[in-house]
């Protein structure tokens, strides 16, 4: 299996030095402690969460086969957490997480549809929402064409996620069937200037731009940054120009980054605001995880720091 090299820097920085900057980002190393994080965020801060197992990179078919079953466990334990359906967890699913050959490798991502297409139903069946998450390039058309399977089968229960960085997004759009939830990113992948956008500033306006096509095209928008000031313009103009009510949009940042004020004002005028909650089988695997996103993204371990230093 052909793979990146990870920059030889990324690879020298100590397990327990990952893990400390790791910590405040990832809820724990089993299921049962994340499902102890989002019960919490809810209880105490009226915060909506999306699960996420740090589960890619895989190797082996046992290492597919424990993602799958995790993922039908989560589904399980979201339905019984006592919560109605639209306030329930959501769970987010990448669908490099279940083969062991992936299209970045040029492999044929064998055995991924198919333990989607389970986790998707298990979900329907116990009223769970699930979002299959955007990789790289080298799977926009594999997710998007499962994506468009899952909705002519009647699976209305999954999203979608779209990067703003990528030059297709605005086809793909208009691509998408009728009424889906969208989650809205930037994207974090490292893609080359022929098809993305290198300049943040300018994914951001994309951002916006994309949310208003959306919105008037009549899908609910999962607004995904941790950008105040783009979500103050999300809020102030793009909602406005559309015409729509907050039952057609949320808010969304990533659990550990520090923006409990924000959050808070934005619970407290009526906008539903959703934390994206990872967690991994094991601290190995999240350490792993978190090196693999240093190496596609060096200013990370920046953010991290200055998060540490400012945390509000």
């Amino acid at each position: 299996m052909i793979r990146a090299p990870v920059n030889p820097l990324i690879r020298c920085i100590p397990a327990f030095l990952v893990r400390f900057f790791a910590s405040p980002y990832v809820a724990g190393d089993s299921l049962e402690k994340a499902i102890a994080v989002v019960g919490k965020l809810r209880a105490e801060r009226g915060l909506l969460s999306t699960l996420d197992l740090l589960a890619e990179d895989i190797r082996t078919p046992e290492q597919a086969q424990q993602n799958l079953s995790t993922y039908l466990r989560m589904i399980d334990a979201v339905a019984r957490c006592g919560l109605q359906p639209r306030e329930r967890p959501t769970v987010s699913m990448k669908p490099s997480s279940y083969t062991t050959r992936p299209l970045q490798d040029g492999g044929d991502a064998a055995g991924s549809r198919e333990a989607m297409f389970a986790i998707a139903r298990r979900a329907e069946e116990n009223g769970v929402a699930v979002t299959v998450d955007m990789e790289s390039r080298h799977w926009t058309d594999f997710t998007l064409e499962t994506l468009r399977q899952m909705h002519a089968e009647g699976m209305r229960h999954v999203g979608a996620v779209l990067q703003t960085r990528l030059h297709r997004t605005e086809a793909d759009l208009e691509a998408l069937p009728p009424g889906m939830r969208v989650r809205l990113v930037i994207g974090i992948y490292r893609e080359p200037a022929e098809v993305a956008l290198t300049d943040k500033a300018a994914m951001k306006e994309r951002m916006l731009q994309f949310a208003g096509q959306l919105l008037k095209a009549g899908h609910f928008v999962e607004f995904a940054t941790h950008d105040e000031t783009c979500v103050r313009r999300f809020l102030g103009e793009v909602v406005p120009a559309a015409g729509v009510g907050p039952d057609r949009f949320e808010v969304q940042m990533l659990y550990g980054v520090p923006r409990d004020r924000f959050l808070a004002d934005l619970r407290q005028k009526g906008i539903r605001a959703r934390l994206y909650v990872p967690f991994a089988l094991s601290w190995e695997m999240a350490i792993q995880y978190l090196r693999r996103r240093l190496d596609e993204y060096p200013a990370m371990a920046l953010l991290v720091s200055k998060n540490l230093v400012f945390r509000r």
